[in-house]
């Protein structure tokens, strides 16, 4: 079992995956598709797993999904590569998310925003504090929406939370994120969390934050993993071309309606043979002709 702290170290360095999770066609999750979709992509580098993230639509699964998807993962990917399970909602219920990862053998969690209303400085603390403080296993904070933690409040958590051993940021908020790096220093491992982060991959790298979330992996691994490995050797060029080539094309489709971010990896998954079944409500997904433009994008990359 890896303690807290062996996390962070992991976590430090490399591609992170974040799975989508497969559905029947009815909405129903399919676990034994999502079992080889773990093991397509375990082999082609990714330093840890994030499953039942926002990619994996944990926003639209209900606890019994979510028992599901952590233990076929955890079950698929024992000795290949550590799984993170994602966590949120209110205070309790992140809790219980938290503590059924821990007792199903994953190896940490990302405490995603808690729900609907705005929360103080103060009682963001006391629910980061709550979570952390009811398993053994660390715990990543991801920084987005109703959760905007500062470095005076980050501060406070890494003494209170000897387990807290990560930050990801989901805001771009290039001010705050320095103050955040700097301030924290070596406390935390930080990551990038913005929507198709190989776009800000090479700025946040600059701020010392090299390490990112990649949602692409999810249906052309081998281009996501040459593209980080262009960003952390500076491969200047390789960054230029695979960002005029897709990544910029990408985001045109990807902008078009909320909630695309998730729909247009399905979508890609599907197109490359690895279907993992429509998004849930409140998400839609891609529209035929949108689909057609996101095959030609992935058809010039070549074999994945």
């Amino acid at each position: 079992m890896f303690t807290p702290q062996d996390v962070k170290e992991i976590l430090s360095s490399g591609l992170l995956s974040f799975p989508i999770t497969d559905f029947d066609a009815n909405g129903e999750f399919k676990p034994d598709t999502y079992a080889e979709r773990l093991e397509w992509l375990a082999p082609y580098g990714a330093t840890a797993l994030f499953v039942a993230g926002g990619t994996g639509e944990f926003f639209s699964l209900t606890p019994e999904d979510y028992t599901q998807v952590v233990k076929v993962a955890v079950e698929t990917c024992r000795g290949k590569v550590p799984i993170l399970a994602g966590a949120g909602g209110p205070t309790r219920m992140a809790i219980r998310y938290a503590q059924e990862a821990e007792r199903l053998g994953a190896h940490g969690i990302l405490l995603m925003p808690h729900y609907l209303t705005e929360a103080s400085q103060e009682g963001l603390i006391e629910h980061v504090a709550a979570v952390c403080a009811s398993v053994k296993f660390g715990v990543v904070v991801y920084n987005r929406d109703r959760c905007k933690l500062n470095a005076a409040s980050l501060l406070k958590l890494a003494d209170r939370c000897p387990n807290l051993i990560g930050f990801k940021d989901g805001q771009g908020e290039i001010e705050t994120m320095v103050t955040i790096r700097r301030k924290l220093g070596d406390r935390f491992t930080y990551l990038g969390g913005l929507p198709t982060a190989e776009v800000y991959a090479a700025a946040y790298k600059a701020l010392g934050v090299p390490v990112y979330s990649s949602a692409v992996f999810n249906f052309i691994p081998k281009t996501a993993i040459a593209f980080y490995e262009a960003v952390r050797t500076e491969d200047h060029a390789t960054q230029a071309r695979l960002i005029d080539d897709f990544f910029l094309p990408y985001l045109d489709i990807r902008n078009r309606k909320a909630g695309y971010a998730v729909s247009i990896v399905k979508a890609g998954a599907a197109i490359v043979g690895h279907s993992a079944g429509p998004v849930r409500a409140p998400l839609t997904d891609l529209t035929g002709e949108e689909n057609e433009q996101l095959a030609a994008l992935i058809a010039k990359l070549g074999p994945q």
